[in-house]
């Protein structure tokens, strides 16, 4: 990462989905200040179906600001479990529902993936601006 930061001056983010999403949570808790903001898509709360196995023990720890994206038909975790979740987190976090999602974050009818996208980068970038103005008050 020290490489990135050296190429690329500005801000960085970290994201994924899914795994990759929480290795970008872990990595960014245990290396404080590597990103600007999380993109987490589809966090895996947990195991399907097992809801009393928490993928969440980093989460006090991660001083990243990040924005959630998830399914209200995720089976690794439903939004009121992420609500509760992200309050774990001391940074600011968001969260973006996508109704009758599922972890792929498609609906049932799969909703245009280029539209889903556009509404993914529009809410992180609100996120970042929102962000950022909070830092410079």
């Amino acid at each position: 990462m020290e490489a990135v930061r050296a190429s690329a001056p500005g801000r960085v983010f970290l994201g994924g989905h899914s795994y990759g999403g929480r290795q970008a949570s872990i990595l960014a808790a245990g290396e404080p200040g590597l990103a600007n903001a999380l993109l987490l898509l589809s966090y895996p709360l947990h195991p399907p179906g097992r809801a009393g196995e928490p993928r969440t023990a980093h989460f006090p720890g991660l001083g990243t600001p990040a924005l959630f994206v998830h399914g209200s038909a995720d089976p690794f975790g439903a939004l009121d479990e992420l609500e509760s979740a992200r309050g774990l987190i001391p940074a600011q976090t968001a969260l973006l529902p996508i109704e009758g999602a599922g972890h792929d974050l498609l609906r049932g009818r799969r909703q245009a993936r280029a539209e889903l996208a556009e509404r993914i980068a529009a809410a992180f970038l609100e996120f970042v601006r929102s962000v950022a103005h909070a830092v410079a008050r």
